[in-house]
């Protein structure tokens, strides 16, 4: 047969408590009243534990200063290696390279003549070729830079 527990006063909080040192509370006086009270001892370590993560939960969602999260720390950033290309350097070449083949695709589209370039339409292929180099060689001058 179980003893009565009778339900006592609320402790005053002197402070921040750790959930490490409820169970370590909670264990002890497991320890102390015996396997009798197993069952009570428990009930209380699972109502503390959820009033802690109520108070934790309402802080973060309410802005509260109770609870303080543990700052984030900035990602560390990764060195480029200098031999390598990155994501976006394999990006941007394939991509202007495609869209140059594309430009002189449309500058060659067969006219009233076809089969021959006209000296317009070869300056122009030159033109889109080298502004499309320039671009490549300066991105990757700003990445060694960076």
């Amino acid at each position: 047969m179980l003893a009565p527990v009778i339900p006592a006063r609320p402790a005053v909080s002197v402070g921040p408590v750790s959930i490490s040192d409820e169970v370590r509370a909670s264990a002890a006086a497991h320890r102390d009243l015996g396997p009798g009270y197993d069952v009570a001892v428990a009930e209380g370590l699972v109502e503390r534990i959820g009033e802690e993560i109520d108070k934790r939960i309402d802080a973060r969602l309410y802005g509260q200063g109770s609870y303080q999260a543990a700052p984030r720390r900035p990602r560390p950033r990764r060195e480029p290696v200098p031999w390598r290309m990155g994501f976006g350097a394999v990006v941007l070449a394939l991509g202007s390279m495609g869209m140059a083949i594309g430009a002189t695709a449309a500058v060659l589209h067969p006219g009233d003549s076809p089969g021959q370039v006209s000296g317009g339409a070869a300056v122009l292929i030159a033109l889109i070729w080298i502004v499309i180099g320039v671009v490549n060689v300066a991105y990757a001058r700003y990445r060694q830079l960076r």
